[in-house]
């Protein structure tokens, strides 16, 4: 037996010591399950989560997108697939937001679903639609009792079965909500002017504004992401709007450049690529404006890749596309600036809202001129008053 010497011993305790470790990091993270069972005309998959954990749903095509918001880290462990409908699990993770796909064997279904708040599941049911009975259409949310399966769970009596919508008693009511999101607040300033303005101010002043038109003038709760100069992550913006179900997003800013004599408003729906380099540029620095001294990281990269599993936003591109379009309309009628016309960029504000979402900004703070403008209150109202006009238009779109 040949011995080891002194260095290679202390070598391979270490290895075992770290080996050792990891497995016992690995077994002691927070997991979320998820599992596939066959019953008579339906299949159903249960999700177990760890913890109480607020979610959104969400079709697009074959694939059914579960989000999940959180800070904690969790692993999700899938139990082998066999399924005639459901054919697999899988997730990926940005930020404090995950995504749990299921991916069904085709597009012809519909899916009912209730949560067992006892045992932290999530039940969703999936129903071929073909199987449907005549008298129900194609894609209507019927409820319909399937044939009462071995073992099936149900949810206890006097649970809800969808999640509640918390702090949000208009939803409760009917009364639908539009999240306005003041760019900026806290310790994260936005832009500066040449004259010492700052962009958080201004966004919260013409959100302000707006939101007073809206809630007077149409029958919507305004839900603000801020209304003080607070910090807000990019992430909570977005549950905020998902957790109020609204109806539409807009978050308003106001714009910046190298060149001091950009001038004019420009609107944004989310997209991967940017509609030009400046488009660009400016998505670089409002996705990373509270850490501007670091390069853009690798995994932030990946961040903006999540856009083409995020199924929440993808599902809204073109009614956001159009928003945007009436909106811009509205700014260049009121507001005598440049129109820079409508603009696609990788916004992480954008990222994820469950509904139309678009960015507005309202000119341009590096410009002088237009700085003066900004503080206006004449000009804020102007501001609020032709992304009001852009809101009617498109509701009556609707209707």
């Amino acid at each position: 037996m040949i011995g080891l010497n002194e260095t290679t011993a202390k070598r391979l305790a270490t290895l075992s010591i770290l080996f050792f470790s990891l497995l016992s990091f690995a077994a002691a993270q927070p997991t979320i399950r998820a599992s596939a069972r066959d019953y008579d005309g339906y299949s159903r998959a249960i999700i177990t989560f760890p913890s109480s954990l607020p979610f959104t749903l969400q079709k697009q095509d074959n694939l059914l997108a579960i989000r999940v918001n959180s800070t904690s880290r969790f692993r999700l462990k899938a139990d082998p697939v066999q399924s005639r409908l459901i054919k697999s699990f899988s997730w990926v993770q940005g930020g404090d937001m995950y995504m749990i796909i299921i991916e069904a064997r085709h597009e012809r279904f519909r899916q009912d679903s209730f949560q067992i708040q006892a045992k932290r599941q999530l039940v969703i049911d999936f129903y071929e639609l073909e199987a449907l009975p005549a008298a129900e259409k194609p894609g209507e949310e019927a409820q319909r009792v399937p044939t009462e399966p071995e073992e099936k769970p149900e949810p206890p009596a006097g649970e809800a079965a969808t999640p509640p919508v918390e702090g949000n008693p208009q939803a409760a009511k009917g009364i639908p909500t539009i999240v306005i999101d003041p760019g900026h607040g806290g310790l994260e300033v936005g832009a500066k002017g040449k004259f010492g303005n700052l962009e958080k101010d201004i966004t919260l002043a013409i959100s302000l504004k707006l939101k007073a038109l809206v809630e007077k003038n149409l029958a919507f709760h305004v839900e603000l992401t801020r209304d003080k100069d607070i910090d807000v992550s990019l992430e909570n913006r977005a549950a905020i709007a998902n957790n109020h179900r609204a109806v539409l997003f807009i978050s308003i800013h106001a714009n910046s450049s190298y060149r001091h004599n950009a001038n004019g408003s420009e609107t944004f729906f989310l997209s991967l690529n940017a509609t030009d380099e400046e488009a660009r540029r400016l998505a670089y620095l409002e996705n990373n404006s509270a850490d501007l001294e670091k390069p853009l990281a690798p995994e932030n990269e990946d961040d903006i890749k999540m856009i083409l599993w995020d199924m929440a936003q993808s599902a809204y591109l073109k009614q956001s596309q159009r928003l945007a379009e009436i909106i811009q309309d509205e700014l260049n009628s009121l507001l005598g600036t440049k129109d820079r016309g409508i603009k696609q960029a990788p916004f992480k504000v954008l990222t994820g809202v469950a509904c139309p979402a678009v960015l507005v900004e309202s000119a341009f703070i590096s410009n002088p001129q237009e700085e003066r403008d900004l503080v206006r209150e004449a000009f804020q109202e102007n501001v609020a008053q032709a992304i009001y006009r852009g809101l009617v238009r498109y509701i009556k779109l609707l209707s």
